[in-house]
């Protein structure tokens, strides 16, 4: 075990920063861990089960003497709390976040960080439907991708620093420009969790016409919509909000596609069906021998529950 920072800052507790902290413990990263949150609920239940080492009333506090800060709260909020946290920041520190839109995030807390500071984007791909300081587990990044995205001119020694962090705590880590980034993304989550709360809510809609039926009688696939759709709303509004451009090019794509399905189905194409359907079934093999999920029954989420 190797300390790589002396002291980090975890500026909000939910499920990322918090499996973080344990991911962090588990292999001895960092000498301190600091939290702060801005709901003092959140705050009295860190200190409570011992999430972080110290936990302070403000962004401000938390941030004096870290070499590393970490920005975990929703992406809308983030102009105003790289702001806030700005005259604090000890010269030589890293400030990254684990935001799921990098280009907006670049726009809002870049003009704030200060000279001999540096700034570098980043985004775990890992997470579940909870939230919360109760929600996090250390094994949240194991095996999986961590995104970089350094801006222009950044420091190569600090981006190495953070990427060993990632790596020790378990992630595979990868470097993405940020506007490839939220195209990306708006392809593997974005419009997918979209997807998912419009297919929950037309089962709502459903389901006063046939006397909760739906909820009763829901099968796995509509299960897996509303684990998505149960993610943090929060969180969604502002991926949407500043992730807009390649949000709407991937789902005017997807509209497309689901047009020729409609016309398929509308003309008895069969052998259509068949092969779209054969293509995509490969490409969740593909997903499956990358290790990114698992065949074993219900996805594997049963065994882990228990």
């Amino acid at each position: 075990m190797s300390v790589i920072y002396d002291r980090v800052a975890l500026i909000g507790l939910g499920l990322i920063a918090g499996s973080m902290a344990l991911a962090m413990r588990r292999a001895g990263l960092a000498g301190e861990i600091v939290g702060t949150a801005r709901s003092a609920e959140t705050r009295a239940i860190a200190a409570e089960i011992g999430l972080v080492d110290r936990v302070t009333d403000t962004a401000a506090q938390a941030v004096a003497g870290a070499d590393l800060v970490v920005l975990a709260v929703p992406v809308g909020a983030m102009g105003a709390l790289a702001e806030e946290i700005a005259p604090h920041l000890a010269p030589g520190a890293t400030v990254t976040d684990v935001g799921s839109v990098k280009r907006a995030v670049i726009d809002a807390v870049g003009p704030h960080i200060p000279e001999g500071v540096h700034f570098i984007p980043a985004h775990p791909l890992a997470g579940t439907e909870h939230s919360g300081p109760r929600s996090g587990f250390a094994e949240l990044f194991d095996n999986r991708w961590c995104l970089l995205v350094p801006v222009d001119a950044t420091d190569r020694v600090a981006v190495d620093r953070l990427r060993e962090l990632w790596q020790k705590m378990g992630a595979n880590v990868e470097q993405m420009d940020a506007d490839h980034h939220d195209l990306v993304l708006a392809v593997t989550s974005h419009v997918p969790h979209l997807i998912a709360y419009t297919m929950v809510g037309v089962a709502d809609d459903l389901r006063r016409v046939t006397d909760s039926e739906v909820i009763k009688y829901s099968a796995a696939g509509f299960r897996d919509f509303t684990r998505i759709a149960a993610s943090d709303p929060t969180m969604w509004r502002d991926v949407f909000l500043t992730n807009k451009d390649a949000t709407l090019d991937i789902l005017g794509r997807f509209t497309e596609e689901l047009f020729a399905l409609q016309r398929a189905i509308r003309t008895g194409q069969g052998d259509m069906l068949f092969d779209y359907f054969t293509h995509t079934r490969a490409i969740r093999r593909g997903i499956i021998e990358a290790g990114q999920d698992t065949d074993a029954p219900d996805f594997g989420r049963a065994r882990k529950l228990q």
